[in-house]
């Protein structure tokens, strides 16, 4: 989280300001990082909007820059931005999707989750982090060294936001039903599954200081169990991996972090593994000479203002 140079904060002028925009400010003061403010809109001029907007955060002292854009879709909008100004985190608000449009495509911001090189965070709640619960939500039963990173990432994630918010760390894994008929005996009883995830925890909670009272491993579905633990909790922010499928077999299986956006009931921060960050990078990396048309598909409005933050 320290390492964050910029920050890609999508905001739109139909909804309110203030929910994006502390939490931005929060994350940009933590991280001495610069703020770019990018509305995705083909349609309306939002350049007065937008130039208030970053007025108001240079007068307190925040790095700031602004643009307005739009490349097909909103997600693609929003990767083009986060590629072009190099930004290690992009927050966006999300709004519940209707069931129907749900079932009938995919939605922008689980296409934003699957597609984004870099982590995004999904703000859904005014809860203040300050205080607050955090809770990393990790899957201990795989070891192998890529997931081994990513639940590293997880872990150290919430961590940062733990100690800059002044908030409790918790973790979580599900676990998979005892199996009677499993080769491997370990999977046949609850009690040694529970043993087998806490052992893989154990390095986790050395590191990261996580006492055993704030350690969950519970029984069931993972896409149940991580919005149910973060109510239980009231968890202000919950970190989740993605897997970033794609492909027929995303957009019929989808992924833990996108069938939860709409059941959390907190902030939600998802990370990738390095493996699919590059590969993604690679994906939204623009062509070697852009055509006319993609160049024009960006308003002229795209104001800079590099007041460092103090």
């Amino acid at each position: 989280m320290h390492t964050i140079r910029n920050t890609l904060v999508v905001v739109d002028s139909q909804q309110p300001e203030d929910l994006i925009l502390n939490r931005a400010k929060m994350i940009a003061s933590a991280t001495q990082s610069h703020l770019h403010l990018l509305a995705c809109d083909k349609r309306l001029n939002h350049s007065s909007y937008l130039n208030d907007m970053q007025s108001a955060l240079a007068q307190e002292g925040y790095s700031v820059s602004a643009q307005q854009a739009w490349h097909g879709s909103s997600h693609k909008t929003i990767i083009a931005a986060q590629q072009a100004e190099g930004c290690g985190l992009v927050i966006k608000q999300h709004l519940p999707d209707h069931p129907l449009a749900k079932s009938l495509l995919t939605p922008e911001d689980w296409k934003l989750l699957r597609y984004c090189p870099s982590p995004v965070l999904i703000v859904k709640t005014a809860t203040p982090w300050t205080g607050g619960t955090i809770l990393a939500a990790v899957d201990a039963g795989n070891s192998d060294i890529e997931h081994r990173v990513l639940h590293s990432g997880i872990v150290s994630h919430g961590y940062d936001i733990a100690e800059l918010a002044g908030g409790t760390l918790h973790m979580m894994s599900a676990h998979p039903y005892p199996m009677l008929s499993a080769a491997d005996p370990v999977l046949q009883l609850k009690e040694s599954i529970q043993a087998f995830y806490r052992e893989q925890c154990k390095t986790f909670q050395a590191e990261f200081d996580i006492s055993d009272e704030r350690l969950h491993i519970e029984e069931g579905s993972a896409d149940v169990l991580i919005p149910y633990i973060a109510h239980k909790l009231k968890a202000a922010l919950t970190v989740i991996g993605s897997v970033a499928r794609t492909g027929l077999s995303g957009a019929l299986i989808g992924n833990t972090a996108e069938m939860i956006l709409d059941t959390l009931e907190s902030d939600v921060l998802v990370l990738k593994p390095d493996d699919i960050i590059n590969h993604l990078e690679e994906l939204a990396a623009p062509p070697p000479s852009p055509s006319a048309d993609a160049a024009a598909s960006s308003w002229p409005y795209n104001h800079h203002n590099h007041r460092p933050h103090t």
